[in-house]
C-alpha cells in the first residue's frame, strides 16, 4: 500500500472522528434537523473544496489565490471545531471515569446529560470566538496597518546620522492582492511617516514576476528623499512552482529583478551601498536570501566587500534565521539588521506588555519586533502582505519606523 494512499485513509479517520464530535455537540444543543445537517454540510464542502483545488491544481501555477481561500475557508471551519473536540472529549473523560468508579441511578443520568448539554453550549460559544477572529482576518484584519515605531540608540552611530529614520517593509506578497484601495491606503501610510529611506526586506511576489503588473504604478509612489533600497526573498526566486525548463524559471528571476527599479528601488544583491550625510556616512549591505533549510544564496562576506569593521552597518536580510545562525555573532559586528519573511504566521495575539505569541515562536527564535543581542539589534517585520492564509488574526500588516540615535 502506497504512502500517499495511508496518509488519506489515516487524514479521512481523522476527519470523521473530528466531524463526529462537533456534530455531537450540535446534536446536544438543537433538535433542529436543518441546523444539525447544515453545519456538517458545511464542513463537507469546505473539506471538498480544499480537496478539490489541491488535486485539480496545476503545480506550474503556484499558490493560486483559489487556494489560499480554499485554505482559509478550511481553517475557519475546522478551528473552531478543535475548540469543541477539547471540550467533548474532555467531558467524555471525565464521564468515563465516573462510571468506572460507580454505577449511576436514573438521577445521576439526568445530571449527567443536562451536564453535556451544558458543555455542548460552552463549547459552541468559545468557539464562535476564532470563527468571528477568522473571518474578520480575512475580510478586514489583512488590511489592518500598523506603525511601528522604534529609537535605537548606538555609541558608534555617526553623528551625521543622529535621527536619521529609516522605513522598513517587508513581505508584499503582490501575487495575494485583491483590494486596490486598500492596498493603496498602506502605500499612502508608508509615504506619511517621511523616512529618509525606505528599506524593502524581499517577497514581492508569491511566484511569478507577473503578480506585480498591476502594482508597479502604486509602488512607483514610495518616496524617501534619501533613496529606496530592497533585497530579495524566498519566493522571488521561483522555487515553489513547477517549471517547464530551467530557462522558463530563469526568465522568470530576472523579470522580478527588474521590477525593483521600475518601482524606484535599488536592488542589492550581496552588495553594498554607502550613504553619505555632511561628510559621514554608514554601510547598507544587502544580502540575496539565506534560510535554514531554505534557499541560502546569501553571502554575506561579498556582501560586505569593501565596508570597514568599525563603519556603522545597516544589514538587509529576508529570513531572521540568517541573523540566528551567521549574524548576530559575526565579529564584523553587523549593528543592525532587518528581516521578515515569518509574517509572525499571520496568527497570534500580542498585547503589548502582556502577551506576544504565536505559533512562529516555536520555529523561529526571533519572528516579529526589536531583539537585541551582543549589543546588536534585529528587527522582524511582520509582513505588509500575506500568503497561505488570506488574512490575518492578531498579527497585523506591519511598517516600521526606526530612529537611529548616537548615545
Amino acid at each position: 500500500m502506497s504512502r500517499w494512499l495511508i496518509t488519506i485513509i489515516i487524514i479521512s479517520l481523522l476527519i470523521i472522528l473530528f466531524e463526529a464530535y462537533a456534530f455531537q455537540a450540535v446534536k446536544t444543543v438543537t433538535k433542529n434537523k436543518f441546523i444539525r445537517y447544515g453545519w456538517l454540510f458545511i464542513g463537507v464542502l469546505a473539506y471538498a473544496n480544499f480537496f478539490y483545488v489541491i488535486f485539480s491544481s496545476d503545480r506550474s501555477s503556484g499558490q493560486t489565490k483559489q487556494f489560499q481561500w480554499a485554505f482559509g475557508m478550511l481553517l475557519l471551519v475546522l478551528l473552531p471545531k478543535l475548540f469543541i473536540l477539547l471540550f467533548m472529549v474532555g467531558e467524555d473523560v471525565v464521564r468515563w471515569i465516573q462510571k468506572g468508579i460507580s454505577f449511576f441511578s436514573s438521577n445521576e443520568t439526568k445530571a449527567l446529560a443536562g451536564r453535556r448539554t451544558f458543555i455542548a453550549k460552552l463549547a459552541l460559544g468559545i468557539a464562535a470566538i476564532p470563527f468571528a477572529s477568522l473571518l474578520y482576518g480575512i475580510f478586514r484584519g489583512k488590511y489592518n496597518y500598523k506603525v511601528l515605531k522604534y529609537q535605537l540608540k548606538f555609541k558608534d552611530l555617526p553623528a551625521a546620522f543622529d535621527g536619521f529614520t529609516i522605513t522598513q517593509i517587508t513581505d508584499i506578497h503582490s501575487g495575494s492582492f485583491t483590494d486596490k484601495e486598500e492596498i493603496q491606503y498602506g502605500v499612502d501610510l508608508i509615504n506619511e511617516q517621511k523616512s529618509d529611506v525606505i528599506l524593502f526586506t524581499g517577497d514581492i511576489v508569491n511566484n511569478f514576476a507577473h503578480e506585480m503588473d498591476d502594482w508597479i504604478e502604486m509602488f512607483k509612489q514610495l518616496k524617501a528623499p534619501i533613496g529606496k533600497y530592497s533585497i530579495l526573498g524566498n519566493h522571488d526566486y521561483g522555487d515553489y512552482s513547477k517549471w517547464k525548463n530551467e530557462e522558463d524559471k530563469a526568465a522568470n528571476f530576472e523579470a522580478i529583478k527588474k521590477i525593483h527599479p521600475k518601482i524606484g528601488f535599488d536592488l542589492l544583491l550581496n552588495e553594498n551601498k554607502y550613504i553619505e550625510k555632511n561628510g559621514e556616512k554608514i554601510a547598507l549591505i544587502g544580502v540575496e536570501n539565506w534560510g535554514k533549510g531554505f534557499n541560502q544564496a546569501g553571502d554575506l562576506k561579498k556582501a560586505s566587500e569593501g565596508i570597514n569593521k568599525d563603519d556603522f552597518k545597516v544589514l538587509m536580510s529576508h529570513d531572521p534565521s540568517h541573523w540566528e545562525y551567521k549574524i548576530k555573532k559575526d565579529d564584523f559586528n553587523y549593528q543592525l539588521t532587518l528581516s521578515g519573511h515569518t509574517h509572525g504566521l499571520q496568527f497570534g495575539i500580542e498585547i503589548p506588555g502582556i502577551i506576544k505569541w504565536s505559533p512562529a515562536k516555536y520555529v523561529y527564535k526571533q519572528w516579529a519586533g526589536l531583539y537585541e543581542e551582543f549589543g546588536r539589534y534585529i528587527n522582524v517585520n511582520r509582513g505588509f502582505g500575506y500568503h497561505a492564509f488570506p488574512g490575518r488574526v492578531g498579527i497585523w500588516p506591519e511598517i516600521t519606523v526606526i530612529e537611529l540615535k548616537k548615545g
